[in-house]
């Protein structure tokens, strides 16, 4: 059988993480509008007819501005190196910037078999998409236009990757479907209805915590206690909302995921701290769990 790991890189908002989570099935990174939304590696495993295909979702590229920043693109950085195959996602709707250009020769340029995705073509005019595939068609490496959001030429992609791929046993048991545990995927999703619900810098500074992730002895429901780390005391104000409305409307939209997620109930207690510039400081970044494997 075929198996690897696939790195998925490019600018924010390329759509890595929407398209990893419809290649997989399954949610396995969380999806906002706004950069910076992807912090962490996290993989997602997808099973074929003769193949498994492990997708390794990156933060995206763009110029650091602070300490978590740099961790986030040396990251994005590491997962280049030791991979079967390398999907650089262009979001194609804008246009081909200059920047995108560079990029996508830079890693054409790889050992590491390449492949150029052009993502969103569902919001773009048909004769835009003809003419960035011929600007990229001199790089020698496959250039595959996608949708995910409608789903098109999501199966010619995959078999593109699966031709790319070696020979070799299963990386992960068939019924894995990410290398990241429920507890961290519980703290993603509070973080995702945070990026949803407020604007601004107020999202980017958060981290969540979980402190307690416990299911009950009758196995229906689970006890979760979350710290949201904020870097002022005003971004705490904004979260928690005038009589605690903002704090206990997102901690519900986040409730609701979190029990399609576990497929069971969830008793829910949130807490909202500061840590002034924690985004700045080695040891909070590290206590947070960032940059590491």
């Amino acid at each position: 059988m075929k198996s690897g790991f696939i790195t998925v890189i490019g600018r924010a908002n390329a759509g890595k993480s929407t398209l990893i989570n419809v290649l997989v099935g399954e949610k396995v990174a969380i999806v906002s509008p706004k950069p910076q939304t992807t912090r962490d590696r996290i993989v997602g495993i997808k099973n074929g007819d003769g193949y498994q295909m492990a997708f390794v979702d990156t933060p995206g590229i763009y110029k650091a501005e602070n300490l978590l920043n740099s961790v986030m693109q040396k990251t994005t950085a590491d997962s280049v190196e030791d991979v079967d195959v390398l999907l650089f996602l262009i979001d194609a709707h804008e246009g081909l910037s200059n920047e995108d250009k560079l990029l996508a020769k830079k890693y054409a340029a790889l050992s590491v078999p390449t492949v150029i995705v052009l993502t969103k073509i569902d919001i773009m005019p048909e004769s835009l998409l003809l003419s960035e595939i011929k600007e990229l068609s001199d790089l020698s490496v496959p250039v595959v236009p996608v949708s995910a959001r409608k789903g098109k030429n999501l199966k010619e992609l995959i078999k593109v990757v699966e031709n790319l791929l070696p020979e070799g046993e299963p990386l992960f048991p068939e019924d894995v479907i990410s290398d990241r545990s429920e507890k961290f995927m519980i703290a993603e999703i509070m973080r995702e209805k945070i990026l949803l619900k407020f604007e601004k810098e107020i999202p980017h500074g958060v981290a969540v915590i979980v402190n307690e992730f416990k299911l009950r002895e009758d196995g229906k429901v689970y006890d979760i206690s979350l710290d949201i780390i904020c870097e002022k005391q005003n971004h705490k104000a904004i979260l928690i909302g005038k009589g605690g409305k903002a704090i206990k409307e997102v901690s519900s939209f986040a409730r609701e995921d979190m029990e399609k997620f576990l497929g069971k109930k969830v008793f829910l207690t949130t807490y909202v701290k500061v840590e002034s510039d924690w985004r700045n400081s080695a040891r909070l970044i590290k206590e947070h769990g960032y940059g590491e494997e």
